[in-house]
């Protein structure tokens, strides 16, 4: 069963799991919303409550401009409910998480970023200092165009999600949000937190249409120096590439499953 809960500053799907257990908190990336981004992600209610936010400007949340650490805040609010929630985020969603997670350490249970795009951390790798340049020319000519030109350069002729009107909005918000890729992000207090931590990055044998040149090295580089500056697990995933909890759902879901059951698990007494 899910509900969603509309009285925040954010709109929040939950999938309801054992009260008992440590309810995680699942972030999406840009130009998606939650349940689109984690529907593979679902089976894991089995054994927790999941919570599953519309970053504002996407989805069912409102507003009309994403900005990372607004959505920061937001998410530190959803992870303090229960005092206290394992973490995940996706893509810009990761940037959002590594902030949070930042912030207030004593709230998060265990952080899990798949492909976050915090090139600031890797900034010195001329790839992702290229990169971070590409982008910034390629969302000067994006902001030119229009949303449906956006998608369409996305998705080609591969299907399109829907609702129709959601991926509209989300290609509207995309267009005008602050990007995280030059965000400043604080790894040192993760660092010395002592929840576990683990980086997930796709394979990317084949980079799929809608990607910029260069996306395979980038994240590769990305994902290996924040888990280097986090001291987090890597764990590479072949036949995925940036949507790696959608395209790899069963491997992803057994990581997160069993770092969620370590962290919850009581320590052992010395």
């Amino acid at each position: 069963m899910g509900d969603a809960a509309t009285g925040r500053l954010t709109h929040v799907t939950t999938w309801d799991g054992p009260p008992e257990a440590t309810p995680a908190v699942l972030v999406h990336g840009t130009f998606s919303w939650g349940t689109l981004t984690f529907s593979g992600q679902r089976p894991l209610a089995a054994s927790r409550r999941l919570l599953v936010p519309d970053r504002r400007g996407f989805g069912a949340s409102p507003g009309s401009y994403s900005d990372y650490a607004v959505d920061a805040t937001d998410v530190i609010s959803l992870v303090g409910e229960d005092d206290g929630a394992h973490l995940v985020g996706h893509s810009y969603g990761g940037t959002v998480a590594m902030l949070a997670a930042a912030t207030r350490p004593d709230l998060v249970r265990s952080l899990t970023l798949i492909e976050p795009c915090a090139h600031q951390v890797a900034a010195d790798v001329p790839v992702v200092a290229q990169a971070i340049e590409d982008g910034r020319r390629f969302m000067e000519s994006a902001r030119r165009g229009t949303a449906e030109e956006y998608i369409a350069a996305a998705y080609g002729e591969r299907p399109r999600p829907s609702p129709a009107a959601w991926l509209t909005r989300a290609a509207e918000t995309a267009l005008g949000e602050r990007p995280c890729w030059l965000a400043s992000l604080a790894t040192a207090p993760i660092l010395e937190a002592s929840f576990p931590k683990l980086v997930i990055v796709g394979g990317w044998e084949v980079v799929p249409p809608g990607y910029l040149p260069g996306m395979a090295g980038l994240m590769q580089a990305v994902c290996s120096r924040v888990a280097e500056r986090i001291g987090a697990r890597l764990v590479r995933v072949p036949g995925a590439a940036h949507e790696v909890q959608r395209e790899q759902a069963g491997v992803v879901n057994s990581l997160l499953g069993s770092l969620w059951t370590a962290a919850d698990r009581p320590a052992s007494p010395r």
